[in-house]
């Protein structure tokens, strides 16, 4: 008698899943274009500006008029001819107040209080939705001796300034390029030798500034105040630092990449703010918020001299890009963005640069106790993304409007749902592709027979 075999529901639920689990590998490329990393991580790059404020004292200076009138005679007596023009009886003032300086200019018990501000950029990036953000450490701690140089020169350039265009006014000229550094020359010389410069009431505040969109289809500017929560050192050190933000609504979150390094040759996507870009008179300040994005490849993987891993990479950047994301080509972060390399005249080297893998990242988060993850908007955008790429337009604004009720702010969120709408009442996108119907038949397939078994189950336990 032959006997007959007849099928077992569990094992046909595996191989119906083991085949949907297939169709989805098939239809879904890991791999994100530089146009698809660019709109999945945008919102979650943020400006890192860090402010110092203070007061320069210096020291008020007179010029001696009796040396100067002296000089004025001697020239008088020089032009017994009438040879010599105005332009040149300036230019022998100018040159001689530049080689004897200490004799045409005195000191004074005075002092003069300059208010002075001074503020370093760079970029930045939201790790949880409740606003940790992770960047470098260099860019919020600068040490005392270049932050006392900063203001100084700040200051001197103000009060220089001032001084050259009062001598333009006493003197009714107007001074040439040559002749005003020339005068820069003097007062540089006058300052260095004569009068003394003091800081007080030295502040830093540190800024974290995002894009936040409104339902007018309009970017505003979010600038909020950060605390440090974690920091290592400027290079050499662990050039790491995470902020906090006292966020509003659940920010949108980059993924980090698993501690794993990069692999030489593979593709990168850099994201900053350069500074000739953020600092470029011909464009527009509310465009300074939106970040850059530069390619390239993993160079090498070097060492530090502190012997923790460094990805080196031809992707280019500038200052201003300090602590930016370096992703992957699955939109993931596998670094920060760190510094360069110089030329033997002191620019920077292009396409020589470096970046702190994520896994020193990592120490300071399991340091702090942060649990870097994204969350529900951050999931739910990176599905509205995946749909839209599609052209599935009815799916994708389903997921857009989870993401808008999640956060009424969310970067470039009115944009889709507004093309979404348009698009759907032009009768536009696509339905399901024969992979996708196919995913969806075997999942349903494997629900039904999950169900089968365990009624099948349940009966021969009753038996």
């Amino acid at each position: 008698m032959i006997k007959t075999l007849k099928p077992n529901p569990c094992l046909l639920a595996f191989l119906l899943s083991l085949v949907a689990l297939m169709a989805m590998a098939a239809g879904q490329d890991p791999k994100l274009s530089g146009v698809e990393n660019y709109a999945l991580n945008r919102p979650g790059i943020v400006m890192i500006r860090t402010e110092y404020t203070a007061n320069v004292y210096v020291n008020s200076m007179k010029m001696d008029n009796r040396a100067f009138n002296t000089l004025l005679d001697s020239i008088q007596n020089l032009d017994h001819g009438g040879g010599v023009t105005a332009e040149q009886k300036l230019d022998i003032v100018l040159r001689e107040m530049n080689s004897r300086p200490t004799r045409f200019f005195q000191t004074t018990f005075d002092y003069i209080k300059q208010p002075e501000q001074i503020t370093s950029t760079g970029t930045g990036f939201f790790i949880t939705g409740d606003g940790y953000v992770a960047t470098n450490c260099h860019l919020i701690d600068r040490d005392d001796a270049f932050i006392r140089r900063q203001f100084i020169l700040s200051a001197f350039r103000q009060i220089t300034e001032a001084s050259i265009a009062a001598l333009e006014t006493s003197w009714a000229t107007h001074f040439t390029e040559q002749q005003r550094s020339l005068l820069y020359d003097t007062y540089a010389s006058v300052y260095s030798r004569l009068f003394s410069m003091i800081l007080y009431d030295l502040r830093k505040n540190i800024y974290v500034v995002y894009r936040s969109d409104s339902g007018r289809q309009h970017s505003d500017t979010v600038k909020r105040q950060a605390g440090v929560i974690i920091k290592g050192q400027p290079m050499p050190g662990k050039d790491i630092a995470i902020l906090k933000i006292d966020a509003k609504e659940e920010m949108p979150v980059l993924t980090l990449a698993p501690d794993d390094l990069p692999q030489v040759g593979e593709q990168l996507f850099v994201y900053g703010y350069p500074g000739p870009v953020t600092n470029n008179d011909f464009v527009s300040a509310a465009s300074a918020i939106e970040p850059t994005l530069t390619t390239g490849i993993v160079s090498a993987i070097k060492r530090s001299v502190g012997g923790w891993p460094l990805v080196q990479m031809d992707a280019n950047i500038n200052h201003g890009s300090s602590g930016g994301p370096v992703c992957n080509q699955r939109g993931e972060v596998v670094g920060l963005t760190t510094f360069g390399s110089l030329e033997n005249n002191g620019i920077l080297a292009a396409g020589l640069n470096f970046a702190v893998p994520v896994t020193i990242l990592n120490e300071y988060l399991d340091s702090a106790g942060i649990d870097a993850r994204p969350g529900s908007a951050t999931h739910r955008f990176a599905q509205a993304l995946e749909e839209y790429d599609r052209h599935r337009y009815g799916a994708a604004l389903q997921s857009f409007e989870v993401v808008q009720r999640l956060n009424p702010h969310y970067p470039g969120i009115y944009n889709y749902l507004a093309d979404c709408r348009t698009n759907i009442q032009k009768g536009k996108g696509r339905p399901l592709g024969a992979v996708e119907r196919l995913l969806f038949l075997a999942t349903i397939a494997v629900a039904l027979l999950a169900l089968l078994a365990r009624l099948v189950i349940s009966r021969r336990s009753k038996l």
